[in-house]
């Protein structure tokens, strides 16, 4: 009986928490490509994508984000992730209003061989902190922040960052060019929806 009443307690409060929009809340994560690609067309959504295939772990000792000789970078396979990705928004024609990214070169590059508009930067919200651990938090509440300033009413976005931006704020762990796909309302409030994997 008890455990019972803990068993309930317990859902009430998740429910709980997913009515006051706690941010990355999961609802229902849909998987099939089709409907996730239908809930992209929609307004009030935003894409969290982890950068496309980049051979490799971390970045080397001494790297510096202004100089890509020094980083992880993409692969040819992860080129090809990222056209083919965006030639896949365009031939849905589905439009997209904001490209974000990280500093990192992978993120970059990936965010401009998609070619779905002007690519910006976006270093507090969006650049790694791997491999520090103690930035967690703070990264993850700057994300946060930036997606509580977009407006619901905005097309859809498009963030390019890396794995560790993105469990952080989803308990996601995506691999190398899927999409994560949030759902945000007037409120700001944020839920995980949908997930597409990498072409």
């Amino acid at each position: 009986m008890a455990a019972a009443g803990f068993g309930q307690r317990f859902v009430l409060g998740l429910l709980l928490l997913l009515s006051l929009g706690w941010p990355g809340a999961v609802l229902a994560i849909e998987a099939d490509r089709e409907r996730v690609w239908a809930l992209l067309a929609r307004s009030g959504h935003v894409v969290l994508m982890r950068h496309a295939d980049a051979p490799g772990t971390g970045d080397p000792a001494g790297f510096r984000l202004g100089d890509c000789a020094t980083q992880r970078n993409l692969g040819e396979r992860g080129r090809d992730q990222a056209r083919r990705l965006g030639d896949e928004f365009r031939r849905r024609a589905i439009p997209v209003a904001l490209v974000l990214s990280s500093q990192w070169c992978r993120t970059r590059e990936t965010a401009e061989l998609m070619a779905l508009g002007p690519v910006e930067d976006e270093p507090t919200a969006l650049n790694s902190f791997f491999g520090r651990p103690g930035e967690r938090d703070a990264a993850t509440a700057a994300l946060r922040r930036r997606l509580a300033t977009l407006p619901a009413e905005a097309g859809l976005v498009v963030m390019v960052t890396h794995q560790v931006n993105i469990t952080a704020l989803t308990g996601v762990f995506p691999a190398s060019g899927e999409m994560v796909v949030l759902k945000r309302d007037a409120t700001g409030a944020i839920a995980t929806v949908g997930r597409l994997p990498p072409p």
